[in-house]
C-alpha cells in the first residue's frame, strides 16, 4: 500500500518538468532490501529470568533493586540532609546522579559543592563503567527512575528520587501575556522601536563597545539626521517594538527636541478620555451587588466527575479563577483564551452548572447556528439525568418550539438556553439571569456589542476565544476585563503542520489522497459561493476516488445540517466549503484542511479555519494556497507569514498580537482598527491607559487582571565586562532576546531559572555571563530598597537613592558608623564611597555586601552564579 502511494505520487510529480522528482529507487529500499539488511543485524531481547533463551544467545543477569527516595525537604535546614548522608557513606558502592538538563547539572553540582563533594561530570554511561571510574558521577541523561545494581554495586539516582515528581527542563513560562507584546527579539535593521524617553526611531543592530576600560553591548537606535542613541542592553526594558498602523510609515523623531513629549501628552489626554468612557460600564458594574454563587459540594465533584479527559494544568488553574469569581461578590468578566480543542467548552460547563444549581438561568451565545447545535448536543449530553433544564434556541428549531422556549425563560422553567443572536432580541427575557457565556464574542455585529455591553452592567459574562482581536486583546491587557490563558494543549495533541505554496492541483490531489489513505477527511476550502460547483467539480476530477459534497452559508439550513451531519459520521470524504465551518462542528476524522485564496482571509479567520483539523492524536495539515504570483498585498504576505511561524500549539493569543502590529492596534471604544495610537506605539499607549484608570479612580485590580508595571530598575556601572560573547552565543537575536529577558526579569526566581535554560541550551557560563546575570539580581534588590543610581570603580563609588528609598535609619545609621573612613553622605540621597577595588570581580562582591547591609541583612547572601576560578577573577 505504501509503495503504491509512493508511486502514485512519483507519477503525479513528474509532470512538473522545472522540479523533476527523483525515481522511488533512488529514496526507498524495496521489501527485499530491507529484509535482506536486517538479516545480518545482531538482536538484542529482554526476557524474563525463567524464560528459556534462544541457541546460541549470550545472556546478561541483571539483578536490579528499586531505588531508595532521598527527598529534598524544603523547610529544613539541610533540605538535602538525605542524599547528602548517602553520597558520604557510599562506599563501597559507586553512585551516579542523573539530571535532566546541563542547567539542572550545574545547580545540583553547586549544592554539592557547599558540603564538599565533588561529582565529576560525565557524558556518556560508560564512563562510569571503566575500571578507574570516580566515586560519585553526574550525568545529563533524561532517566524517569533510578535504579541500583547489587552485583555490580552501582546505584543510580534521578531527579524523581529528589524532587518527588519529574522535572521538566522546559518549564511553563509565568510572564503575562502583555509581555508578548513588548518583545524586541524579532527586531531586524530598520525595523521602528519606541524609546520611552526618545521616542520612535529604526533599531540599527547590537554593538560592543569600550567603556571605562570594560567592554559592553548595547542596542543602537537611529533616529533623525542619522544621530544615534547607544542604549545598554541593561536598560532594553525602556525599549518596546513599534505596533501601530503601518510600521514602514512610523514616525521618526529628532532627538533632543519636544516632538516626543508632546506626542506623549496627546496620547494621554487621549487615553485618558478612553479610560473615562470604559469606566462608565466599570463604575456600573460596581454599583450592581454581584451574586455570590455558592459551589455544591457534593454535586459538584460528580458534576467534574463525568469529564472524560485529564485537565491540563492550565485548565485547571482557569476553572479555579472562574469559581474564584463567581464566588466574590464582584460581577466577573473574564475572557478565556484558549486554542480550539483545548478546554474552553468544559471552563463553560463547569461554570454553568454552579449558575443553574444556585437557581438562575445561563444563556450561551453563539456567533452560528452550527456552533449553537454543537454546544446543545453537548451540555443535553452533560446535564442529563440531573434537574437541570437545556434548550437550543434556533431557526433550526420550529416556531412553536422557540416560542415555547421564549416562554420557559420568562418563567424560569428553562436553566440554561444556548443560540445566536436570537438570544438578544428584546422579545427574550429571564426570570433569573446570573450569566452569560459569549463565544467569540468577536465575530458578532455592532448592534449585539452594544446589547452586550449593556448585559456587562447586569450579569456575569464569561467570553471565551480562540484568538481575541485586537480592540479585544487591549481591553484585556489594560486591565479592565480578566484575561485567562489555556496553553497547554491536551495530551497526546500534536500541533498543525502548516504549508503556503502555490496553487496546485496536483498538490491538492496529493494532499487529499494521502489524508484519504490513512482514513481521514478533507476540508476544502473555496469561499466564493458564486463558483463553489466548478470549484468541487474540478476537485471531483482531479480525485475521482473521493466523495464530494459541498456546504456554504447561502445552504437552505435543514440541507446545511444534513450535510455536515453526513461529514460528521464519515459518510463521504471531501467536504467543499465556505468560512462556514470557521465556528462548526468538530470533526476528529477531518485532519487535513486547504485553504484556496488564502491571502484573502483576515489572520483570525486563519487561525480559526486551521484549528477545525488536528482534533485528535493524528498529525493534522493545512495547505494555505495562493496564486502563483504570490499573496495579493503586503499584509497579506505577513498575515501568512505569522499563522506559519506561529503553528506551535497554543498560539492564539501570540497571534492575536501579530494581528496588532499588522492591522494597528486602533481605537479601544471604535470598530476600526484605524491606528489612532500611530503616534507613540501600543505599549507606552497601553501604559498611558493603565496609569489613567488608576488616576480616575478605578478600584485596586484583583492579582489576575494583568497590568504592565514593570519595577523601576536602578542603573548600576561597577566598571566590568557583564555580556554575552560573541564566541559564546554568535547568533544576534538570541542575545538580543535574552538581553531583554534579563531586563525585563522582575524576581531572582525568574534569573535562576534564565540561568538554568541558558546553560541548557548553550554550555556552561563563561565569566561574562555570570557577572551579567549576577549584576541583575543586584538591580533587583538594590530596587527594592530605592537606590537610583550605583557607581562603583577602582577606588570611590556612589549610592543614589530616590526620595522614597526605605532603608531602615537605624540601618544607616550603624552602616556609616561604621565606615566612618570611607563611607559618608553627600546630601539626603547620596552616599560617597572610598576604597581600593582594582579587580572587577571584587567591585561587584562589594556591592551585592553592601545591598545587603543596606537591606538589613547580617548574613552574606548566595550569589546567583557562583564558582569563580582563579584565572575567571583575574578576567
Amino acid at each position: 500500500k505504501i509503495s503504491a502511494a509512493v508511486l502514485d505520487r512519483y507519477q503525479q510529480r513528474s509532470i512538473d518538468f522545472e522540479r523533476l522528482p527523483l525515481a522511488p529507487n533512488r529514496l526507498y529500499l524495496s521489501v527485499t532490501e530491507l529484509s535482506s539488511a536486517l538479516q545480518s543485524a545482531k538482536k538484542i531481547v529482554l526476557v524474563d529470568q525463567d524464560t528459556t533463551a534462544e541457541t546460541n544467545a549470550v545472556l546478561h543477569d541483571f539483578a536490579v533493586v528499586p531505588p531508595p527516595a532521598y527527598p529534598v525537604d524544603a523547610s529544613s535546614n539541610q533540605p538535602y540532609s538525605r542524599l547528602i548522608a548517602r553520597l558520604r557513606d557510599c562506599r563501597p558502592w559507586r553512585i551516579l546522579l542523573s539530571v535532566d538538563s546541563a542547567g539542572r547539572s550545574e545547580a545540583l553540582r553547586d549544592v554539592l559543592q557547599h558540603y564538599d563533594i565533588h561529582p565529576v561530570r560525565l557524558e556518556h554511561w560508560h564512563e562510569f563503567t571503566v575500571d578507574h571510574a570516580p566515586i560519585i558521577g553526574i550525568v545529563t541523561s533524561a532517566l524517569d527512575r533510578g535504579v541500583q545494581l547489587p552485583l555490580e554495586r552501582i546505584e543510580i539516582i534521578t531527579e524523581s528520587q529528589l524532587y518527588g515528581e519529574r522535572v521538566h527542563q522546559r518549564r511553563r513560562e509565568t510572564r503575562d501575556p502583555g509581555s508578548i507584546l513588548q518583545t524586541v527579539a524579532e527586531l531586524h535593521s530598520g525595523d521602528p522601536v519606541v524609546h520611552r524617553d526618545h521616542g520612535i526611531g529604526r533599531y540599527a543592530g547590537l554593538e560592543t563597545l569600550e567603556v571605562a576600560g570594560t567592554s559592553a553591548e548595547f542596542a543602537v537606535l537611529r533616529y533623525q539626521d542619522n544621530d544615534r542613541l547607544y542604549v545598554p542592553v541593561f536598560n532594553l526594558a525602556s525599549l518596546a517594538r513599534y505596533l501601530g498602523g503601518d510600521a514602514e510609515n512610523a514616525p521618526l523623531h529628532r532627538l533632543g527636541n519636544d516632538k516626543w513629549n508632546k506626542a506623549k501628552a496627546r496620547a494621554a489626554r487621549r487615553a485618558r478620555d478612553v479610560a473615562a468612557e470604559l469606566l462608565k460600564t466599570q463604575a456600573l458594574r460596581s454599583l450592581r451587588d454581584g451574586s455570590e454563587f455558592t459551589v455544591p459540594e457534593d454535586d459538584y465533584p460528580a458534576f467534574a466527575g463525568r469529564f472524560s479527559f485529564d485537565e491540563t494544568p492550565d485548565q485547571e488553574v482557569v476553572i479555579n479563577e472562574v469559581l474564584y469569581d463567581l464566588r466574590s461578590a464582584t460581577p466577573m468578566d473574564r475572557l478565556v483564551c484558549g486554542d480550539v480543542g483545548f478546554g474552553k467548552t468544559e471552563v463553560a460547563l463547569r461554570a454553568a452548572f454552579i449558575v443553574a444549581s444556585n437557581s438562575h438561568q445561563v444563556a450561551i451565545l453563539t456567533p452560528t447556528t452550527l456552533l449553537a447545535r454543537q454546544h446543545f448536543e453537548t451540555f443535553r449530553d452533560r446535564f442529563a439525568d440531573m434537574a437541570i433544564r437545556v434548550e437550543l434556541l434556533s431557526r433550526f428549531r420550529d416556531r412553536a418550539h422557540n416560542a415555547a422556549t421564549t416562554a420557559g425563560l420568562r418563567s424560569g422553567e428553562i436553566d440554561i438556553v444556548i443560540g445566536t443572536h436570537r438570544l438578544l432580541q428584546a422579545d427574550v427575557a429571564f426570570r433569573s439571569l446570573g450569566l452569560v457565556i459569549i463565544d467569540e464574542e468577536h465575530r458578532f455585529g455592532v448592534r449585539q456589542k452594544e446589547r452586550l455591553k449593556q448585559l456587562r452592567q447586569e450579569v456575569d459574562i464569561l467570553a471565551l476565544t480562540a484568538t481575541p482581536i485586537p480592540r479585544t486583546l487591549n481591553i484585556g491587557l489594560a486591565g479592565l476585563r480578566a484575561i485567562s490563558l489555556i496553553g497547554t494543549p491536551p495530551p497526546n495533541r500534536v500541533s498543525i503542520k502548516t504549508f503556503v505554496r502555490s496553487f496546485s492541483m496536483a498538490l491538492v490531489r496529493e494532499a487529499c489522497l494521502r489524508e484519504i489513505h490513512r482514513g481521514g477527511q478533507v476540508y476544502y476550502l473555496h469561499n466564493a459561493v458564486r463558483t463553489i460547483g466548478e470549484a468541487a467539480s474540478r476537485l471531483a476530477d482531479a480525485v475521482p476516488e473521493a466523495s464530494i459534497r459541498i456546504a456554504h452559508g447561502q445552504m437552505p439550513e435543514i440541507e446545511l445540517e444534513r450535510v455536515m451531519q453526513d461529514f460528521y459520521h464519515q459518510r463521504f470524504n471531501i467536504l467543499v466549503c465556505s468560512t462556514i465551518i470557521e465556528s462548526g462542528i468538530d470533526v476528529p476524522t477531518a485532519n487535513t484542511i486547504i485553504i484556496n485564496r488564502a491571502d484573502r482571509l483576515g489572520l483570525a479567520q486563519l487561525h480559526q479555519l486551521r484549528g477545525r483539523v488536528g482534533r485528535s492524536r493524528h498529525q493534522a495539515y493545512a495547505f494555505l494556497l495562493t496564486p502563483a504570483e504570490g499573496p495579493a498585498t503586503t499584509n497579506a504576505a505577513k498575515r501568512l507569514e505569522a499563522i506559519v511561524s506561529l503553528s506551535q500549539l497554543g498560539a492564539g493569543f501570540t497571534l492575536a498580537s501579530h494581528d496588532l502590529e499588522i492591522r494597528g492596534a486602533g481605537e479601544l471604544l471604535g470598530e476600526g482598527q484605524s491606528g489612532a495610537i500611530d503616534e507613540i506605539g501600543f505599549s507606552l499607549y497601553t501604559e498611558y491607559l493603565t496609569r489613567a484608570i488608576r488616576d480616575l479612580g478605578q478600584k485596586e485590580q484583583s492579582s489576575d487582571c494583568w497590568v504592565y508595571a514593570p519595577i523601576q530598575k536602578p542603573e548600576i556601572n561597577l566598571e566590568i565586562t557583564a555580556l554575552f560573547p560573541d564566541s559564546y552565543l554568535p547568533d544576534v537575536h538570541s542575545r538580543l532576546l535574552l538581553y531583554q529577558r534579563i531586563a525585563a526579569a522582575q524576581t531572582e526566581a525568574e534569573l535562576y531559572e534564565l540561568q538554568l535554560e541558558i546553560v541548557d541550551r548553550f554550555g556552561l557560563l563563561p565569566v561574562e555571563v555570570k557577572a551579567l546575570l549576577r549584576i541583575s539580581v543586584l538591580q533587583l534588590r538594590a530596587a527594592a530598597i530605592g537606590i537610583r543610581t550605583m557607581e562603583i570603580g577602582s577606588v570611590r563609588g556612589k549610592l543614589g537613592f530616590q526620595e522614597t528609598a526605605v532603608v531602615e535609619p537605624i540601618v544607616m545609621t550603624d552602616l556609616l558608623a561604621r565606615n566612618r573612613a570611607n563611607m559618608s553622605m553627600s546630601s539626603p540621597i547620596e552616599m560617597r564611597l572610598q576604597h581600593d577595588l582594582p579587580e572587577p570581580l571584587d567591585r561587584l562582591t562589594f556591592a551585592e555586601k553592601l545591598i545587603g547591609n543596606l537591606m538589613g541583612e547580617d548574613a552574606e547572601q548566595v550569589k546567583l552564579s557562583e564558582g569563580l576560578t582563579h584565572s575567571e577573577r583575574k578576567r
